[in-house]
């Protein structure tokens, strides 16, 4: 049993989960499992996630999140990103378009960052988001809230152009979803994909710039 001057969070759990995970993967890692890692019964377990499901959505929106706070900075307009262990700068505190470029490359360089890094657990995760499409819809609205912020800043400072930030904002996302969704994961590392990047950055930004055409 875990020691008692280590009490059982679910913060612990979750830790121990990712570790079960990248150890077992998704197909056969069990909530008997993790506590066995932790040193406690299964039953612990179950009383801070009711279900095997519940712990699986939980520590995929742990994942998720990380990204969001890591981006967060720069939708504030404080030129920073947030990850889990202390703060990048980033310089995207000047101009909307500044922030935009920013923003978007650091969701890029995080999504790379995972899939390169650790590759067993993207794929993992990457499962799991499949199962969860409760939390991966929460990430997403999230990330489009972050846009519409730059991009309502850019409008309000007429650097953009727009007449309706949220619908820019969830265009501009899927726009350049082969840079941030994992099912491109493989080509994240490909010759020229920076180059690509930029491009497809470049002709959004004009786009944002431009006035929109008479009716």
């Amino acid at each position: 049993m875990a020691p008692t001057s280590e009490i059982l969070t679910a913060e612990r759990i979750l830790e121990a989960t990712e570790e079960v995970l990248r150890r077992h993967g998704p197909a056969k890692a069990t909530v008997v499992d993790v506590a066995r890692a932790l040193g406690v019964s299964h039953g612990s377990v179950y009383r801070h996630f009711r279900t095997k499901a519940a712990l699986r959505e939980a520590v995929t929106k742990r994942w998720l999140d990380r990204t969001s706070r890591h981006l967060a900075g720069i939708a504030a307009g404080d030129g920073t990103a947030q990850d889990g262990t202390g703060t990048v700068g980033v310089a995207g505190d000047g101009t909307a378009e500044d922030r935009l470029r920013a923003w978007l490359g650091a969701l890029f360089e995080a999504k790379r960052h995972k899939a390169g890094d650790d590759p067993e657990l993207f794929a993992t995760y990457s499962v799991l988001a499949d199962e969860n499409g409760t939390a991966v819809g929460e990430h997403i609205a999230d990330l489009t809230a972050q846009l519409t912020r730059i991009i309502e800043a850019g409008t309000g400072s007429g650097a953009f152009r727009v007449s309706d930030p949220a619908a820019a904002a969830r265009a501009v996302f899927q726009a350049t979803g082969r840079f941030h969704d994992p099912c491109y994961a493989r080509e994240w590392r490909r010759p020229g994909i920076e180059e690509e990047f930029t491009a497809v950055v470049d002709l959004l930004i004009r786009g944002l710039s431009s006035p929109s055409p008479s009716r």
